[in-house]
């Protein structure tokens, strides 16, 4: 049987960070090895233990958490990156995927989302908080309609289509 799963956390606010912790405690499969409050920490915890997964905020000093993301995949490519935060953008989400994160979680999800997202990206999934998922499946397909080219005929008015049909 292998042991639990090693985790890192990476955040800024220690009372959210001691209680992460807290709440990790309860699961007998993971364990919280380090704990970081900014970018450079975060790295220096990577090296020092060689973590499974790290729950990482995107707002963080001396590092964010996008460029911290970077160098953790290219230092470390092996370690799961959960992004724990409060933005809702999309761009953010973008952003996030795009550095090497393997899953975005918002910090008012509660404890069993929480759990299914450390669970997902432990696997191997890809995990987004449902919440921001439509948003980001909406901007998707807002993004899909631009690219089509655009015909006189779909910039006109419907009472100006029916003048034209008459007038044909």
């Amino acid at each position: 049987m292998a042991g639990p799963k090693k985790i890192i956390i990476a955040e800024d606010h220690k009372l959210f960070r001691e209680g992460l912790k807290a709440l990790l405690a309860d699961n007998p499969q993971l364990e919280v090895v380090c704990e970081a409050g900014d970018g450079l920490e975060a790295i220096r915890c990577a090296r020092k233990h060689k973590a499974d997964l790290m729950l990482l905020d995107l707002s963080m000093p001396k590092m964010g958490g996008i460029s911290a993301i970077k160098e953790m995949k290219r230092q470390f490519p092996e370690i799961k990156i959960l992004v724990l935060t409060i933005h809702h953008s999309d761009q953010y989400v973008l952003e996030t995927f795009e550095a090497g994160a393997d899953g975005y979680c918002l910090k008012d999800a509660g404890r069993n989302e929480l759990r299914m997202a450390i669970d997902s990206v432990l696997v191997g999934k890809t995990y987004l908080s449902p919440e921001i998922s439509e948003q980001v499946m909406e901007g998707f397909i807002e993004g899909r309609k631009k690219l089509k080219t655009e015909t006189t005929w779909d910039t006109i008015t419907q009472r100006e289509r029916e003048v034209l049909k008459l007038l044909g």
